[in-house]
């Protein structure tokens, strides 16, 4: 039942329309789970975001009539076995800003929180089952609107990591997010055992594997197949797409470190894992791993054991894979 409540306050969050749920509704959710005594949490606003050079994941937001927030949550046990980092896309609403979503594609994009309140929910039941662990749950809260202060195709962003990145897709815009996220997460958090990543990232890895399983991607194989058990005996599907150097190359710019978007859209899942790859230390390359759940998190259908709508996938998988590492 515990976990159960945790999927439910997930689905929630995912299922909530735009107009009630932007930033400050989600940083608002994250304070409400700070009243437990054994979670903390850390909100940053847009001041912190410019100040300390977070320019990809402010530069999303700046159209919405929404500041963007930075989220940090913090569970502590005084017997952690290990420290785990999960940082999550938080897009409360997403049009595509500038590349603008076309043919109803924009339809269901208050499911691009998914992420995010996926690890709303984790910590949640993290804390209330009391695990053995100190977990870090970083989100970067945005709307991606359309505006005349939107940041468009073409423009050249700086990230906290220092790389700059040419903008050829404003609707590539969840991976701008985790890369500050994510760069924030290791200059903050010292001795990273796993640092993983979850959103709806693609579309492309629903055309790889259907709409029912999370896509996987990262360097580290005995990382996978840790994942690949904890899908078994959660019940929920997990598919693993291989990196590949070939691929790599359409994330070249003539103007900057790389570009945000594939400029060949096959492989569109895996590049953009390997976007994000480029903001992982090089120390934490083994530990890390990336979860793509566009498909699975939110269905406009009911299957198997889920009704319409919000899901709550991947709560399920990464609590079976903690109390895989308990033992």
């Amino acid at each position: 039942m515990n976990i159960c409540k945790s999927i439910d306050f997930t689905k929630d969050i995912v299922n909530t329309t735009p107009q009630d749920y932007y930033p400050l509704i989600m940083a608002n959710d994250a304070l409400k789970l700070a009243q437990n005594q054994n979670i903390e949490c850390k909100i940053f606003s847009e001041d912190y975001l410019k100040q300390n050079s977070m320019n990809a994941m402010y530069n999303v937001g700046k159209a919405s009539i929404h500041e963007s927030k930075l989220i940090h949550l913090i569970y502590k046990n005084a017997k952690a076995k290990a420290k785990i980092v999960f940082v999550g896309k938080g897009v409360t609403y997403d049009t595509g800003g500038n590349s603008l979503k076309r043919d109803g594609s924009m339809v269901s994009m208050k499911c691009d929180k998914a992420g995010a309140a996926t690890i709303l929910g984790l910590i949640q039941a993290v804390s209330i089952l009391d695990l053995p662990f100190e977990v870090h749950g970083i989100i970067g809260a945005v709307e991606n609107m359309i505006g005349g202060n939107a940041y468009k195709p073409d423009d050249v962003l700086k990230a906290m990591n220092g790389k700059t990145i040419e903008v050829t897709n404003t609707d590539a815009e969840g991976r701008l997010v985790l890369a500050d996220c994510l760069t924030y997460a290791q200059k903050n958090i010292e001795n990273i055992d796993y640092i993983f990543d979850l959103a709806t990232l693609t579309g492309a890895s629903i055309g790889a594997f259907g709409g029912y399983t999370t896509a996987v991607m990262g360097y580290s194989e005995k990382l996978k197949k840790k994942i690949s058990k904890a899908s078994k005996k959660s019940g929920e599907l997990v598919g693993f797409l291989p990196f590949n150097d070939y691929l790599e190359k359409f994330l070249d710019s003539e103007i900057a470190d790389f570009k945000n978007s594939n400029s060949n859209k096959n492989g569109a899942a895996i590049t953009a894992s390997l976007f994000l790859s480029k903001f992982i230390e090089e120390k934490n390359k083994k530990k890390w791993l990336h979860f793509d759940i566009a498909g699975p998190s939110y269905r406009q259908e009911t299957w198997g054991y889920y009704s319409y709508g919000a899901t709550g996938v991947a709560i399920r998988l990464l609590l079976k894979f903690m109390e895989d590492l308990k033992k």
